[in-house]
């Protein structure tokens, strides 16, 4: 009997637990914790990460892979390890409420507080922190050294503006009194007095031989640089620094320096520090600007750019191209715009990405046409301000104005010849982008280019390219393919190129030795493409993992493996992988960021995903044996971020399930040992939760379909549920995915609602041309009531809820079924004819690309098929909606045109449907502001407890919140 009894208390204790736990709520999401940064030493011992908040301070923790905690660092961030595993450098945050009050206060920028370094020991565990840092930088291939910038110092920025204020004061008195030299003198002798007592008031004296010449203007200065030897702790500082670079492996740093405002005696310099001789040499003197810095693999070349002629800021600046090498006495010229090979009006591009061949023989750089200055005689008011759009423009006008800033700024690859002392120039406007092989060093370049082909991209969404080959030594170009659709793949010595066209689903190889191009992989018995795909356009492909080293083969995907191809198509094709057979996928881990090329010998790593039972995994292969091992495969999802020790057999990587907050585990590759480092969310046992589950059905056209069915973790299959239906496209890959609960930008906010008692439905959607919102309509509505036969679904208490493209089947939906009591449609589309001449403000481009071929997948135009556009366009059929409807549509929405929800507003409301419209002020597509996305959670919240819950409503949705009372009531309030 005691027995019984104790059993029973054991259930009832348990019962009365599970009946304690507690509905999410909207004070949840600012502590709920997410994974950050992550990374592993390279000898495999440590790991340095970050959990973060949604709001407020995270932290960073440096951690044993054994799973024993080092330290914690408060609001740490940006870490790097050094090469050798002694060092961890992080910044550190200013504290959450700190910055935040400081924003109230409305400080200045030089007032804000600013972040911390801090330098761990890993030997002691000693950490040092330096206060008001801007950044820092560790060398790619050395642990000895650490440079940092510092800010300001907080005392010299408040006198600083001190004195930049008494100068203007004293400046306009004494232009006010010029002829009275007497009052001037007796004010210059007023400021030298107050200067003497260490006020420091900055006056430029009649005869001061130091004053700025008239035609130069004030700088920004550069702050102190100090640089570390890590080894020894030995500092050194280096003032009105604002701009330096390490060589890779750390034997040199170059330095630039700005000049000092009123002391025409300090210039602005780039200095080159020797850092195993430690000495430190001038190589460029009384300069104005700077920037691209690189160097040469072996720290020995140096280049950079920089302009000498003006320091007005509205000047038409010329920049030039320098080089240094061990020996010279300074920097010399290289290039600029009257260099041999420079086109007539062309310069050095200011914005040039500069780089040295592996080899460090080849030095590329960048030209550009020289843009004028913009007319300054008339007065601002009195010059015009038009846009001219001509239909001959390769880009809409909306498009080249958005992209402005980038086309001021588009230059082209150059190469500096040495022996010849003359610039090849190896692109333009019309070869396009080059891709360089061997590193820079390869006998042959390629390039693609859309030149006076790009108008079609208005409609098809792609222009065609032409192929070329680029000799880097000439720069002659050579063209290979005309008017060409789909992916180039250059090999890693440029022998080959690898071309994927869409419009024949195959590949082809260009072979620069022979000039042949044939036809490769013609032996492998799968699609090379998206077979899947369901929009009105060639599928794109797989594509590839990489070249194989000296070109031997090359490794290209399928939909489940990857397959070794000879691109001289003399061998046969071999799988590397055996995914096919259980429907595992595999795609390929890098996890070498210096990795050019697959070798021989090479273990490779892939991640792997099973499409029938969503589970995921790690699996190697041994490339040169063919034979694969999988590491781990489990019922979770693995995360983006997967990393191996590079001197250890031991992997980081992150698990997660809808049930399980995402947490951080080390794996031996030897022993399959795994140890879990965090535990994020500990607070999510306190409140009732949900589970995860495949539901699959037949949908209307006939199709077995999946779903993902989030129920209540107390959920009763005996009880009637209100459910939210949300979809999008296809989402059965996220079923281990976690949802954490945080305010929504656009889409349902899935845990939120399900801890609250709703089952939320997730359905797949599958799409023919011509017909989406029938599809719309087949699937979501087969899968919801397929539901319902299982009888804890109450047909009456049914609501729907999409973002975009979702918030566009939404309101298709309303028009085709009443089975619905609820909806809410995001940033929808109404009409399809008024959206397809619309404009995708984010890009400038205009959307009739995305209705003729793209996911609105009408795959015709309107005057061609104009049944089709009448057919889906809620618009058309608005007066068959019963269900209460809910639009977001914000006015600064760069992807639909805003005015699509006051078409659907005010048609309804015309029609005398329910229906209310939120436009969050200067939002975008997807909300991006937190306190809107809180906002929005809540009234989301209400909405649905309102018409699925039988809830009371809240004033915004019975009142309204008229204009005048704007900012004075939110419409939140529940009577």
């Amino acid at each position: 009997m005691r027995k019984y009894l104790l059993l029973f208390s054991i259930i009832f204790f348990v019962l009365a637990v599970h009946a304690q736990k507690k509905p999410l709520d909207h004070s949840v999401y600012d502590g709920w914790q997410s994974i950050g940064e992550r990374m592993i030493s390279n000898d495999g011992k440590f790991v340095v990460y970050t959990i973060n908040p949604q709001e407020g301070d995270g932290i960073l923790y440096i951690q044993q892979t054994d799973g024993k905690k080092l330290i914690e660092i408060n609001r740490g961030y940006n870490a790097k390890i050094s090469e050798d595993n002694r060092f961890v450098i992080l910044k550190i945050k200013s504290a959450y409420q700190q910055t935040r009050t400081a924003r109230i206060q409305k400080k200045k920028p030089d007032e804000m507080p600013k972040d911390s370094l801090a330098i761990v020991d890993m030997n002691t565990l000693h950490v040092e922190k330096i206060a008001r840092i801007k950044s820092y930088k560790l060398p790619e291939k050395s642990s000895m050294w650490l440079a940092y910038l510092l800010e300001k110092p907080l005392a010299d920025a408040n006198r600083q503006r001190g004195e930049q204020d008494s100068l203007s004061r004293v400046n306009a008195i004494a232009k006010m009194a010029d002829s009275l030299s007497k009052v001037a003198d007796s004010l210059r002798n007023k400021i030298a007095e107050v200067q003497t007592k260490g006020l420091s008031v900055l006056l430029p004296k009649r005869d001061n031989k130091t004053a700025p010449k008239p035609n130069e203007e004030n700088v920004e200065e550069g702050t102190d640089l100090v640089l570390i030897n890590l080894s020894t702790n030995a500092k050194q500082t280096f003032h009105l620094v604002n701009d330096y670079a390490f060589s890779k492996t750390a034997n040199q740093l170059v330095i630039k320096t700005t000049k000092k405002n009123g002391d025409a005696t300090v210039k602005a310099t780039v200095t080159l520090l020797d850092l195993e001789k430690n000495n430190s040499h001038i190589v460029l003197n009384g300069l104005n600007e700077a920037k691209g810095f690189a160097f040469d693999e072996e720290g020995k070349q140096l280049a950079f750019v920089a302009e000498r002629d003006s320091a007005k800021k509205e000047s038409l600046k010329f920049y030039k191209l320098y080089y240094y090498k061990t020996g010279l006495d300074s920097a010399q010229l290289l290039a600029d715009k009257f260099t041999k090979g420079i086109a007539d009006k062309w310069s050095v591009s200011e914005f040039s990405t500069i780089a040295f061949s592996k080899s460090g023989k080849r030095l590329f750089f960048a030209t550009a046409p020289v843009i004028s200055l913009k007319d300054t005689s008339l007065p601002e008011f009195e010059r015009v301000s038009v846009d001219i759009w001509n239909y001959k423009d390769e880009d809409l006008m909306t498009a080249q104005l958005y992209n402005l800033e980038r086309d001021l700024k588009r230059n082209y690859l150059a190469r500096y010849d040495f022996d010849n002392k003359e610039v090849v120039q190896l692109s333009n406007e019309k070869t396009g982008r080059v891709l360089q092989t061997s590193e820079g060093d390869g006998d042959i370049f390629y390039s693609s280019s859309d030149f006076g082909k790009r108008i079609e991209r208005q409609w098809q969404g792609y222009s065609l390219n032409d192929i070329n080959t680029v000799d880097p030594m000439t720069g002659s170009v050579n063209n290979i393919k005309k008017d060409f659709k789909g992916e180039v793949y250059a090999s890693s010595t440029g022998k080959y190129l690898l071309m994927y066209s869409e419009k024949e689903k195959k590949y082809a190889v260009y072979n620069s030795r022979t000039k042949q191009t044939y036809t490769i992989g013609n032996d492998i018995p799968f699609a090379l493409y998206e077979e899947d795909n369901d929009v009105p356009d060639d599928p794109k492909p797989h594509g590839i993992v990489k070249w194989v080293q000296d070109d031997k083969y090359v490794l290209i995907y399928d939909k489940y493996d990857v397959w070794k191809v000879d691109p001289e198509a003399k061998e046969k094709s071999i799988t590397i992988t055996n995914g096919r057979k259980d429907r595992l996928e595999h795609r390929y881990v890098n996890i070498d960021n210096e990795e050019k090329f697959i070798k021989p010998d090479q273990k490779l790593y892939f991640r792997i995903f099973s499409e029938s039972d969503k589970s995921a995994g790690i699996e190697t292969t041994d490339l040169a044996k063919a034979s694969s091992q999988i590491i781990f495969k489990e019922k979770v999802s693995i995360g983006s971020v997967f990393a191996k020790a590079k001197n250890s057999e031991t992997i980081l990587l992150s698990k997660e399930t809808y049930e399980h907050s995402p947490n951080l585990f080390t794996r031996s590759l030897i022993t399959n040992n795994e140890v879990k480092l965090s535990s994020t969310n500990p607070q999510q046992s306190n409140y009732n939760w949900g589970t995860a589950e495949l539901f699959k059905w037949k949908a209307y056209t006939g199709k077995e379909t999946e779903g993902i069915l989030y129920k209540p973790e107390n959920f009763d299959a005996k009880k009637k549920y209100p459910m939210i239906v949300y979809y999008y496209e296809r989402n059965n890959n996220t079923l281990y995915s976690y949802q954490p609960p945080a305010p929504t930008p656009s889409r349902l906010n899935i845990s939120f609602f399900v801890s609250r008692g709703y089952v939320v439905f997730v359905p797949d959607i599958w799409y023919t041309s011509g017909h989406p919102g029938k599809n719309a309509y087949d699937y979501i509505v087969s899968g919801t009531k397929a539901l319902i036969k299982q009888g804890y679904i109450d047909s009456t208490k049914l609501g729907l809820q999409g973002q975009s493209w979702g918030g566009y089947q939404t309101a298709i939906l309303i028009t085709q079924t009443n089975l619905f009591a609820a909806a809410w449609a995001g940033a929808p589309v109404v009409d399809m004819f008024s959206a397809y001449g619309g404009i995708r403000w984010e890009s400038g481009v205009n959307r009739q690309m995305q209705y003729e071929h793209g996911q609105s997948r009408i795959g015709s135009t309107p005057w061609d098929r104009r049944d089709l556009y009448i057919e889906n366009s809620p618009f058309f059929h608005l007066q068959n909606i019963k269900t209460p409807l809910v639009i977001m549509s914000n006015d600064n929405d760069g992807a639909v045109p805003w005015y699509q929800g006051i078409e659907f507003f005010t048609a309804m409301r015309r029609l005398h449907k329910p229906v209310w419209l939120l436009n969050y002020n200067g939002e975008q597509h997807n909300l991006v502001e937190r306190k809107n996305r809180k906002d929005i959670s809540i009234r989301e919240q209400q909405y649905f407890d309102w018409l699925l819950k039988g809830e009371k409503p809240a004033k915004w949705i019975t009142d309204g919140v008229p204009a005048t009372m704007k900012g004075r009531d939110w419409g939140l309030k529940i009577e």
